[in-house]
């Protein structure tokens, strides 16, 4: 479908609308640089992004206490949550820090990006150690869908966990789900298990976030914000319900935020609730080093352009007659690099 054009009028409009956005962020940054000049914000100190809402963030300060609203200075662009910052706070005559504003960022040791709706990367969390890539017994999982999520999260450089949730409803035998779960532990992905109807359904899930900044991803309905809800009692978090007839979900989280986590020592962004997780920014070899088990087999292939489809001396063929790699994990392969060039 082509894009409408815009007639002269509405073009004028917008770009009437987006200087008076760059004008008063203007203004706000001179107000804050005279605010500094003049001493009216105290000393620099380091502090962490919880969320983000466009010119403004919130910041926890690092030596702990609530987080503080700040400004973003005109010369900083591009935070997000989870980041690192330096910040100046501002205190009213009582001695409580009112306002802040940040005035650097640090590095960061990894970020998690997903392409917009125009196909251009975003980074959306910062300093993450972990993605957590929740499915559920219902609605029922699809390989498919978890070597989606896998391929992504190989791509950002973070490490991914597999998080079962709902064991309650898993069948004594486990059934399918037991033997796919087996395929993926047997790769080297951790597996955690997890259900929020016992008592102790979330021991392992403690464990795995101790000491660690998590992210939670996954389709909807699986459970993410009944989890979170169960490890943050205090904080107020909607859960949508599964709907009987079609057994998926309702996205129900809307912005990403970072929480502490008393009881496991460790932080979690809550990011939103997606179906599928994007993969339009990879090229065919990038969804390739996503599958790990391919790692040792590419660049050994006959030919160099070799597409892995039906070429004589494919290592990645002959791996799979070999029983090196399964040949399920390889389907799934072939399925997602399809799906890219079907746009």
């Amino acid at each position: 479908m082509s894009k409408r054009k815009l007639s002269r009028q509405q073009r004028w409009r917008i770009d009437k609308i987006q200087a008076e956005r760059a004008a008063r962020a203007a203004r706000k940054d001179e107000q804050d640089s005279e605010k500094l000049a003049a001493g009216e914000y105290g000393p620099e100190q380091p502090g962490r992004v919880t969320a983000h809402f466009g010119r403004t963030l919130d910041v926890r300060p690092e030596a702990g206490g609530q987080a503080v609203r700040c400004h973003l200075r005109a010369n900083l662009e591009g935070l997000v949550t989870g980041d690192r910052v330096i910040w100046r706070g501002r205190q009213d005559p009582a001695g409580h820090i009112v306002e802040g504003v940040v005035v650097a960022r640090g590095e960061r040791d990894s970020v998690l990006e997903r392409p917009d709706a125009r196909g251009q990367l975003k980074p959306v969390a910062a300093n993450i150690d972990q993605i957590l890539i929740v499915f559920a017994v219902e609605p029922a999982p699809h390989a498919n869908l978890i070597d989606r999520y896998l391929v992504a999260a190989e791509a950002t450089g973070i490490a991914p966990v597999l998080v079962l949730n709902k064991i309650d409803l898993l069948p004594e035998t486990g059934g399918g789900l037991r033997d796919l779960l087996a395929r993926y532990e047997s790769l080297g992905y951790p597996v955690v298990s997890t259900t929020t109807e016992r008592e102790d359904g979330l021991s392992a899930l403690y464990a795995r976030l101790a000491g660690r900044t998590s992210v939670f991803v996954g389709q909807s309905g699986v459970g993410k914000s009944s989890l979170i809800d169960r490890l943050l009692p205090d904080e107020e978090l909607r859960i949508g319900a599964l709907s009987k007839d079609s057994r998926k979900g309702t996205h129900t989280t809307t912005t990403a935020r970072l929480y502490a986590l008393p009881a496991a020592g460790g932080e979690l962004i809550d990011s939103p609730g997606i179906r599928e997780f994007g993969l339009v920014h990879l090229d065919e070899q990038q969804v390739a080093e996503g599958f790990i088990e391919f790692r040792d087999h590419l660049g050994r292939c006959r030919f160099r352009d070799c597409r892995h489809r039906h070429e004589p001396g494919c290592a990645l063929l002959e791996a799979v007659e070999r029983g090196e790699i399964h040949p399920e994990r390889f389907a799934s392969y072939r399925r997602i690099v399809d799906s890219l060039a079907q746009g």
